[in-house]
């Protein structure tokens, strides 16, 4: 059976029935399991980006397809996870960048925009990754954006500014932390990088074992110390992936990488790890309003978190953080009488607004700009006119943070909203306070509200690792 007809005739809105019979006192009874235990492993969950909408939608989505929703709201629903609401606030705004946020978390202060755990002042906060590697734990990042992107560095380095992504990697190399996953081949690579370094090299001289496609998670299983880079920039989004047969042969999903490196931290591991795993490409989705490309890789998070609750839940020692650094374009589904179908039709999407746009330029026909759209989303989704305004718009200067082609994101956006019911705030970064959830070791001491450079005391307190470094 195709996507597209998958639930075709399904109501959206049954969703509501999951509330019913939820239990009302198993929240203490999960929490008593976890009272006055040290959390040895620590697993730190990010959707890059995400906005309440993000989660609202992908849960909604998923029930429609499975019946049952998001691991993630799940958990909420079972009364498994204490949940809390984050102020994303950088140190000179109100809303934040993801280098910002990352330090927050990482190194304990709030930081300018840009800034990679370096104050207005130009001193330094140790990044919480290297903190736990100095307690003698395993540490590593997962993401499916460079491994060098704001969001891991922010655990691992410091740095003055984050678009130096050739510095990150090199710095890398001198941490000896034991897994790092993700895109970024441009940074480590002496053909792509401006200093001809090959940063890869410097890697394999410390023991490490380098992984660059799927089959290579299966073959280094035994490997002391990881590098993966499975792209030249990010890894391709999970809609995309799911529908090209290469693309699943290449490239590992997100929850793949997370499983592995589980196993990889948790062998021959006598004081336990810290593991930071980030759905980067959400960011990236909303920044371009592409609601197939941002619930789906909304989706392929959800099954990380599988995977980490799966190892927790096997382990009482294993305290879990999911959360997001900020609020990106603030999608919703919007009221009409066609919400219901129209949001439905997200289930037959086989590609991204990045994958349509780029079979078009501006001499591409209407037939040609139709074909396409429905070949990605659903039969007669805009009309001739529409699609002559689309091809217009490839002459123009377009909006959206990750678009060096300069693509119409917006406008294709706008088309869809038509058939989708998706609507947007923006193309970028909202200030808004953002879901925070713990599951395991010191999940009940978490506040129901918290700044997100709290969270940085919280999880050294949660470990007992003192902050004396």
């Amino acid at each position: 059976m195709k996507r597209r007809d998958f639930f075709k005739n399904g109501s959206l809105f049954t969703f509501g029935s999951l509330l019913v019979g939820t239990p009302s006192s198993t929240w203490t009874d999960f929490n008593d399991n976890f009272k006055n235990k040290k959390a040895k492993n620590i697993i730190f969950l990010v959707s890059d980006g995400m906005s309440s909408g993000t989660l609202n939608m992908a849960d909604k989505l998923l029930y429609e397809r499975t019946g049952r929703g998001s691991h993630w709201l799940n958990l909420y629903r079972e009364g498994k996870i204490t949940r809390a609401l984050m102020d994303t606030a950088s140190a000179n705004s109100l809303i934040t960048d993801s280098a910002a946020a990352s330090s927050a978390w990482g190194g304990g202060k709030r930081v300018p925009n840009g800034a990679l755990n370096i104050n207005a002042d130009g001193s330094e906060n140790l990044p919480i990754l290297q903190k736990f590697k100095k307690a003698g734990k395993k540490v590593g990042c997962v993401t499916t954006v460079p491994i060098t992107h704001a969001t891991p560095a922010g655990f691992c380095i410091m740095q003055k500014q984050r678009g130096d992504q050739d510095s990150i990697a090199e710095k890398y190399a001198k941490l000896d932390f034991d897994v790092m996953m993700g895109g970024g081949n441009e940074y480590f690579s002496a053909e792509n990088r401006r200093d001809g370094k090959n940063i890869y090299k410097l890697f394999e001289e410390k023991n490490y074992s380098i992984l660059r496609n799927r089959d290579h998670l299966n073959s280094k299983a035994n490997a002391e110390k990881i590098l993966g880079i499975f792209a030249d920039g990010g890894l391709p989004y999970a809609l995309d992936r799911e529908n090209d047969e290469d693309l699943r042969k290449e490239t590992p999903s997100l929850a793949e990488m997370s499983k592995f490196a589980l196993q990889q931290l948790s062998r021959n591991n006598k004081e336990g790890f810290v593991l930071q795993i980030e759905a980067g490409k959400v960011d990236w989705a909303a920044h371009a309003n592409d609601s197939g490309g941002l619930l789906y890789d909304q989706i392929a998070f959800d099954k990380a978190v599988k995977e980490a609750i799966n190892f927790a839940e096997n382990s009482e020692e294993t305290l879990v953080i999911i959360t997001t650094d900020h609020g990106n374009a603030n999608p919703g589904i919007l009221k009409g009488e066609k919400a219901d179908r129209n949001f439905s039709n997200l289930q037959g999407f086989t590609h991204t607004n990045e994958w349509i746009l780029q079979q078009l330029n501006k001499d591409s026909g209407s037939n040609k700009i139709r074909e396409v759209i429905a070949q990605a989303n659903v039969d007669n989704a805009i009309s001739k006119e529409e699609s002559k305004d689309l091809a217009k718009f490839y002459n123009k200067r377009n909006g959206g943070l990750y678009n060096s082609e300069n693509l119409p994101y917006a406008e294709l956006a706008t088309m869809q909203r038509e058939y989708t019911s998706v609507g947007w705030m923006s193309m970028d970064h909202t200030g808004d306070y953002v879901e925070l959830s713990a599951y395991g070791p010191g999940s009940e001491t978490l506040k129901p509200f918290i700044k997100n450079h709290e969270l940085h005391a919280f999880l050294l307190t949660a470990a007992e690792v003192k902050d004396n470094f």
